[in-house]
């Protein structure tokens, strides 16, 4: 289980989380908390949750079964 929360996280950082943009403009973009995207983007064992995910997948405009077969999961 830990290594698919891995690679979500790592999949969203990797690819949707751009160095020269804000934790702030994300998270707006994105409706969730700037401590979120701080998690995400630091911390190597945060645990991603389904509904911060859902999120994300929403603001993105995909459904979650397309995000987890993007994510290899």
């Amino acid at each position: 289980m830990g290594d698919k929360n891995r690679k979500i996280v790592e999949f969203i950082r990797d690819n949707w989380l751009k160095s020269e943009q804000s934790n702030l403009s994300f998270a707006t973009a994105h409706g969730i908390d700037e401590k979120t995207v701080r998690l995400i983007k630091e911390d190597e064992k945060y645990n991603i949750s389904l509904k911060t995910i859902m999120r994300i997948c929403e603001a993105r405009e995909i459904k979650l079964h397309e995000f987890f077969k993007m994510v290899n999961i």
